[in-house]
């Protein structure tokens, strides 16, 4: 195991009813007048905003509102938001969504303390700092963005899918109820789902050795999603299925489970230029790169994934040939994925083989090669992509 350093710094508010906290919360840490960040449709329909505005209300702490995101969140509305907080003074940012929505709130809490442009955060590597504090209510199991320094923004310029990761911004708090997910789709319940076992594929497959505790930690996860996502999909209103899912896909991304261990995220970069280029949800977009990418490097370390199919997927291990059992795994976790209504391959998502090149030259932009536990240079991004087709 490498050394480490590790803070979780998050307060969360887990359960039923925790939203009727965000007033009393927001005060604790220091807020007196708020920016709701949020998409629009499902918040608004369930009365979520209205019972949010009403508790800052209630503490009389003043608002104001930015809704419009969208998924795969855009540098815009960013803009937008950085502008309207230094306008209007506001001192504490508070998302009130899934993912796309908590890292565009990251990306104008950064901004709006800054006086270059955001998406130097993005873009250039540039650290953040500091930024205003964050709050969020989360309404969507997926990103794990609520306890995490991570945040992804396309810039429409190019539509280019960059992202940052620093220790600022960190949620102050945030509040997980898992009833604000009943609501949520079966297609959109799966591909939060795919996220989430993602960021722990992305940790889990390392070449760090002695690291059996977050092994543990990182199948104990993934053995989580495989039991409780198809309950969730059959009953969405399952209380226990969708809270440990949300409790899942925050302890996927707070770095719990990569403490200690060098980490690949070779799939999502390979991902992002797909969202980028057609506007799919991420998780579908991992669906479909995470099977090619495991194909790829498998002869890489067989008995890690060896060690994945017995342990996670229940395979039993051919002692005399583990490479068998390495694709016995991967092609299980490829099951799992149609079996919950989720793309495996290019044509799935209307990718196109033809688009391969610019969007390998869209990550030479920002990086020569990607990957650590296999490092891709561009012919190896490449045949990836074909493996996905």
């Amino acid at each position: 195991m490498n050394n480490f350093d590790f803070c979780s710094s998050t307060y969360f508010a887990f359960g039923k009813g925790k939203e009727k906290e965000v007033g009393k919360l927001v005060k604790k840490f220091g807020g007196s007048k708020v920016l709701i960040h949020y998409g629009g449709g499902s918040v608004v329909r369930s009365g979520l905003l209205d019972k949010v505005k009403t508790e800052l209300t209630n503490m009389n702490i003043s608002f104001i509102e930015l809704g419009g995101v969208k998924p795969n969140p855009i540098l815009g509305l960013v803009y937008e938001g950085v502008e309207l907080c230094k306008k209007e003074n506001v001192d504490f940012v508070l998302a009130v969504g899934g993912g796309s929505v908590i890292d565009s709130a990251k990306a104008i809490a950064a901004g709006a303390v800054y006086d270059g442009d955001v998406w130097d955060f993005y873009d250039k590597g540039k650290e953040v700092e500091k930024s205003l504090p964050l709050g969020t209510i989360l309404t969507i199991a997926a990103a794990g963005s609520e306890g995490s320094g991570g945040s992804v923004i396309t810039n429409e310029n190019g539509m280019l899918k960059r992202s940052s990761c620093y220790d600022v911004p960190v949620a102050k708090f945030s509040i997980m109820n898992p009833e604000l997910t009943y609501t949520v789709s079966k297609y959109q319940t799966a591909c939060g789902a795919v996220d989430i076992m993602a960021h722990v594929f992305e940790r889990y497959f390392t070449n760090t050795e002695d690291v059996e505790i977050t092994d543990r930690f990182c199948e104990a996860v993934l053995l989580t999603m495989i039991k409780e996502v198809p309950v969730a999909i059959e009953n969405p209103e399952d209380y226990g299925a969708r809270s440990n899912i949300m409790w899942a896909g925050m302890v996927a991304h707070n770095n719990i489970c990569g403490v200690g261990r060098g980490q690949d995220w070779a799939s999502h970069r390979l991902e992002h230029e797909l969202s980028g280029m057609y506007d799919v949800a991420h998780g579908a977009g991992l669906a479909v790169m995470f099977p090619a990418w495991m194909k790829y490097v498998m002869n890489h370390d067989v008995n890690r994934f060896a060690q994945f199919a017995v342990r996670v997927w229940g395979c039993k291990m051919n002692e005399e040939n583990p490479e068998e059992t390495a694709k016995e795994g991967i092609a299980k976790y490829e099951m799992f994925l149609k079996s919950i209504g989720m793309p495996t391959r290019f044509k799935d998502i209307d990718a196109k083989e033809e688009d391969i090149p610019a969007m390998i030259q869209k990550i030479l932009l920002y990086c020569s090669s990607v990957g650590n536990f296999v490092k891709l240079e561009p012919e190896d991004m490449e045949k990836v992509y074909k493996l996905a087709l």
